[in-house]
């Protein structure tokens, strides 16, 4: 009989027939692959790193060795398991040194090799985490990506999850292996619980070394100090999360000097230090500058490219992080059309959210909220209104609002109640030239109020009327991203205004009968020449 390779050499060939330029990173990770042979083994490794293609070729090469091997895949749910099994089939269909192994027409949810003897147990099974395996046996249970968000945002979540998982014991084998391949989502991650308990760790974060400043010092400091030196590829220096971020350019924005960096000017937001990338060839300045802002919040990208996961009530909507105004907007019409300043600062577009209810005195809040954009980005949270009366008497509250601040549109949450105010809104608006905009919002609320509210926020790019503070104040200090019932209409309505797709301002909402001149103001069409704003926008 033909001594079988070793899986770096089974790796390396399908790496040359594939044409991959293998970096070592995918080497030290099949090394482990193969020698790591404890009960249970944790493989974390940062997002978009092929963890689990190269875990789909160590499951074909288990195969090519032992034809009677049994595994069983549980990811998130059927559809990610049956990726690992089509990535395993590929492999034992092209691989010189896997001929003959697969039948004709194997399945992708399960399968069996040639040289299989167990006619119940396939020799690999793909299922979601939730499905019943009941009856079951397995060499082999791997959960690839069995932690997901949308199963661990609340404690109830990941105590299920850890109850399904819990099956697996009672599916392997004696003597057999669990790995557990995934990045952390949360700071009670399962990966955390197995290491915990002694299980073989591989971690691999995207960067070797990371010093993060955030707080009062980035609104002062242009000089900062770590205790790492540069990689190969020098230094990556972050300002900032989601639409925000920015990777700065040494020379441009920052100079090197040492173990510290100088900026030109205070980062006035979170500002994260890296070195040591484990994959440059890839990841480059270009592409890790789309993922930055691709991450709408800094546990998004700390879970998933360092591998560091914060605890999700220790995140919280601090009111004290908004900026507050007192001016109201002053609207000029002119040439058919309509300019808004706000104080000294040109609005260029709004977008409303109305998150509707009964108006009852009692249950939830028939929320309205108005968010305001200026030309760099920056949001004003303007109104966030609590609706009462009838559906009608709520409709002419929203038009009232809408012809006094000139909003272009209104956007409707129709969740639940919500399903018949957008024909009602419509009607009470036609003719204004404001539309009407429907949102059936399926992604989880807690989730989306997160992700619309944190980057603004902690990047000073969240500025409230001072009326606004005082009606959120105490809904933002009380949230809780794992608690599913509590009050947060309005935190709902801003965060769908925060995520609306603005509509400029510049068209006339309602009939406009007589001006006084002061409100009929001057010719105002665009200067395409270079302007310096200046924010002078009072604060109490």
């Amino acid at each position: 009989m033909m001594r079988k390779v070793g899986f770096v050499a089974f790796f390396l060939m399908w790496a040359g027939i594939m044409r991959w330029q293998v970096p070592d990173l995918h080497v030290r990770i099949c090394l482990w692959m193969e020698e790591c042979r404890d009960q249970v083994r944790v493989l974390e490794v940062f997002r978009g790193a092929a963890k689990s293609t190269l875990y789909g070729i160590y499951k074909a090469w288990r195969i090519y060795c032992d034809p009677t091997h049994r595994s069983l895949v549980w990811s998130a749910d059927a559809k990610l398991a049956k990726k690992m099994t089509r990535d395993v089939l590929s492999v034992l269909r092209r691989h010189p040194l896997c001929k003959g192994i697969l039948p004709e027409a194997p399945g992708i949810e399960e399968f069996w090799a040639a040289g299989a003897t167990d006619a119940r147990n396939p020799t690999m099974a793909a299922y979601g985490v939730l499905s019943n395996v009941t009856g079951g046996r397995a060499d082999d249970v791997d959960f690839d990506d069995v932690e997901v968000p949308k199963n661990i945002w609340s404690a109830e979540g990941r105590e299920r999850l850890r109850e399904r998982i819990s099956e697996s014991t009672h599916v392997l084998v004696p003597g057999g292996q669990k790995t557990y391949i995934g990045t952390p989502h949360t700071h009670d991650s399962i990966y955390d619980e197995q290491t915990a308990g002694g299980a073989p760790l591989l971690k691999i974060p995207l960067f070797e070394d990371a010093k993060r400043y955030e707080g009062d010092q980035t609104q002062t400091a242009t000089r900062y100090i770590f205790d790492f030196d540069p990689g190969p590829d020098g230094f990556y220096v972050f300002v900032g999360i989601g639409k925000f971020a920015k990777l700065l350019v040494e020379g441009a924005d920052y100079l090197v000097d040492g173990r510290a960096v100088s900026l030109k000017k205070p980062p006035a937001n979170v500002l994260d230090i890296y070195a040591g990338c484990a994959w440059p060839e890839r990841f480059n300045r270009a592409d890790l500058q789309r993922r930055r802002k691709d991450t709408p919040t800094l546990n998004g990208w700390d879970s998933q490219y360092q591998l560091e996961a914060k605890p999700l009530h220790a995140v919280r909507l601090d009111p004290d992080d908004l900026i507050p105004y007192a001016v109201q907007p002053e609207i000029h019409y002119a040439n058919g059309g309509v300019r808004m300043m706000l104080g000294k600062v040109q609005i260029v577009a709004a977008g409303a959210r109305w998150d509707c209810a009964l108006g009852r005195l009692t249950g939830d809040v028939s929320a309205f909220g108005v968010m305001f954009t200026d030309a760099v980005g920056n949001y004003y949270w303007h109104v966030a209104e609590a609706l009462m009366g009838s559906p009608f008497e709520q409709c002419q509250q929203i038009k009232k609002v809408a012809m006094e601040l000139q909003i272009p549109r209104v956007t409707v949450e129709t969740n639940g109640p919500g399903a018949f105010a957008p024909a009602l809104l419509r009607k009470a608006l036609k003719g204004t030239g404001c539309a009407v905009g429907e949102d059936f919002s399926t992604e989880n609320k807690n989730k989306r109020i997160l992700e619309a509210f944190e980057a603004p926020l902690r990047g000073g790019f969240l500025w409230a009327h001072v009326d606004v503070i005082a009606t959120v104040e105490d809904e933002m200090r009380d949230w809780k991203p794992t608690v599913k019932e509590q009050p947060d209409n309005h935190l709902d309505a801003g965060s769908g205004a925060i995520k609306e797709q603005p509509m400029r301002v510049g068209k006339v909402i309602g009939k406009v009968i007589e001006l006084d001149e002061d409100r009929r103001g001057g010719a105002w069409r665009t200067d395409p020449g270079v302007h310096e704003v200046t924010f002078e926008v009072t604060g109490e």
